[in-house]
């Protein structure tokens, strides 16, 4: 698979205190689940045209996911609502 294409992502927080849930199985075929409080949205920006960054006060999301991909995500979106 295209390495653009598995579009890696980071959540980096600024206390533990804003996290809620962190769960991982053993098992092979688990899912991963990550829960936290971003807090008040403060900045949502491109980084470097490749990197959505959602910035919050207690922490930022980062998922590498180009403009182009964007735009043709949220136009889907649209579309489809009613």
């Amino acid at each position: 698979m295209d390495k653009r294409k598995k579009h890696a992502f980071s959540i980096e927080m600024k206390s533990k205190e804003y996290i809620k849930t962190i769960s991982m199985s053993n098992g092979p075929q688990e899912g991963v689940l990550f829960e936290g409080f971003l807090g008040e949205l403060e900045e949502l920006r491109m980084v470097e045209e490749v990197i959505l960054e959602v910035k919050g006060s207690n922490g930022t999301l980062r998922i590498d996911l180009d403009e182009g991909e964007l735009r043709k995500m949220l136009a889907r979106k649209k579309g489809a609502s009613p």
